[in-house]
């Protein structure tokens, strides 16, 4: 049981589900829960699936790990899985290129409602303020 109440489980049906998942990507290793498991197959198929660049990492960016995304923060992304770094460097009039893991933009500096489209679906949630699926709507 996890701090909320919610079972944390190993899914087993022909092998093992969650497994399987981490190994084409699917899903992110959730460290705090592998006392049970296979904690070295369970990390060795998520440093495999990164490697060969298979579902959540092949994201240009990353994406935000979902733990990091309750909390409120950019956090780690799956990418570079390192920790957040400041806002990036680019100049203002620029749109930014694929970011350095954890870092934050603003509207104002992409400068297109396009970027800010991808950057939303590549884990920038910030980025939809009011949360109706669409970022930076100042820039249409």
């Amino acid at each position: 049981m996890d701090r909320y109440g919610r079972r944390v489980a190993e899914v087993i049906g022909n092998g093992i589900v969650n497994l399987a998942m981490v190994k084409s990507g699917q899903a992110f290793v959730y460290r705090q829960y592998l006392g049970r498991c296979d904690r070295g197959a369970y990390l060795a198929a998520e440093r495999q699936a990164q490697a060969q660049r298979l579902g959540v990492w092949a994201v240009p960016g990353g994406i935000t790990r979902p733990w990091d995304f309750r909390h409120g923060g950019a956090g780690r992304r799956s990418a570079g899985a390192v920790p957040a770094s400041g806002p990036s460097s680019a100049p203002a009039s620029s749109p930014p290129a694929a970011q350095p893991s954890g870092a934050k933009f603003s509207c104002k500096q992409i400068g297109s409602f396009a970027r800010a489209q991808e950057l939303l679906r590549q884990g920038h949630s910030y980025l939809d303020r009011n949360g109706d699926g669409v970022a930076c709507e100042g820039l249409r």
